[in-house]
């Protein structure tokens, strides 16, 4: 069956901005003493849940903690380590190579639009995506909502649809819309278990679009 759309996750997908927020977390806990369970974020990746679950595990372990004091100097850090980053290698190549095929792109993520759409520019890989579909106007991953809004706006269907995600929360959204997806993980998320995927790639890079569109 010919492809015709692609649908793709953010945050640890096109670019490995889990990475960086990881790494502010864990500087935040240790500021107070603390060592982040690894445990805990694996629970939440990939959802809407990421910032009130750390704060309140953080409250946890450091009572009488003020979440809002901390907001701005988290999110500060943040934008801090992301100034540099760029897009994961191969993507790139994956959205070029798509438009040549004349295929319809959608970013389909549990994030806020604004989170997303400003790294999208600031990446400079905004202009190849017909839509954007975030999780401040719906319902955010493992839910299917943001899967299923994604193929009516590019008027797709899910059979003709190719998902690219990073985590597991992702590939369960993306096979509840239907949709075939293909697991990309990334240093975070590599030994987290991606059974339900169609397809694993350790990178962007192992395996060129041409070889995933005559699935």
């Amino acid at each position: 069956m010919p492809t015709r759309a692609l649908v793709f996750d953010f945050d640890g997908t096109l670019a490995d901005t889990e990475s960086a927020v990881l790494q502010s977390w864990r500087e935040l806990f240790r500021e107070h003493g603390v060592e982040l369970p690894m445990a805990a974020w694996y629970a939440v990746i990939g959802t809407q849940h990421t910032t009130p679950a750390m704060f309140a595990l953080l409250a946890e372990h450091v009572p009488g903690i003020d979440p809002e004091a901390l907001r701005p100097k988290s999110k500060a850090r943040v934008f801090q380590l992301l100034e540099k980053l760029g897009p994961r290698d191969g993507v790139r190549s994956y959205l070029e190579t798509a438009k040549d095929h004349g295929l319809k792109l959608a970013v389909a993520s549990s994030s806020s639009g604004a989170w997303v759409n400003p790294h999208l520019e600031r990446l400079g890989i905004n202009g190849y995506f017909d839509a954007v579909l975030t999780g401040d106007l719906h319902k955010a991953k493992p839910d299917p909502d943001l899967y299923l809004a994604a193929l009516d706006a590019l008027g797709a269907e899910a059979a003709d649809t190719i998902a690219f995600e990073d985590t597991p929360h992702g590939v369960t959204a993306a096979k509840a819309a239907g949709l075939t997806c293909v697991a990309v993980p990334n240093a975070i998320t590599e030994s987290l278990d991606f059974g339900q995927a169609d397809v694993v790639l350790p990178s962007f890079t192992a395996k060129p679009l041409e070889a995933l569109l005559t699935r």
